[in-house]
């Protein structure tokens, strides 16, 4: 495994440990400034700031525990793609019971000046698990 592979890996990791963590800023310093999440049945979600309003709110009444089983990377040059399988719990804060959502991911990263992957695109075909 190569260190590009590597670095991306360790994105991911980090990503879902500061959304289980609720720490917005640091998944936010995951990601381009123009990233851009594609979701079915919905507009896509263009932006950090857009981002940050959405993963917020969610945050504010829910916890969200998440797995990735990482099936390919490809690198080639500064772009990168990754696709996945994820599964989330998403647990409320006031007792409700947990949702579970789980399904495939594609993401594509680029490599910015400071040698540093971050998420430029994500599109997801999450579905209710339960």
């Amino acid at each position: 495994m190569n260190q590009d592979e590597q670095d991306i890996r360790q994105l991911i990791e980090s990503w879902l440990s500061a959304t289980q963590a609720g720490d917005v800023t640091a998944v936010l310093s995951l990601m381009a400034e123009d990233a851009m999440f594609l979701s079915a049945g919905q507009q896509p979600m263009v932006g950090r700031d857009a981002f940050a309003r959405g993963l917020s709110k969610v945050l504010s009444e829910h916890v969200i525990e998440s797995t990735s089983e990482i099936a390919e990377i490809e690198v080639s040059g500064d772009l990168a793609y990754c696709r996945t399988k994820l599964t989330i719990t998403i647990t409320s804060k006031h007792g409700n019971l947990p949702m579970l959502r789980s399904g495939d991911t594609l993401s594509i990263l680029r490599k910015g000046a400071d040698g540093r992957w971050v998420l430029t695109r994500d599109a997801n075909m999450l579905a209710s698990a339960a």
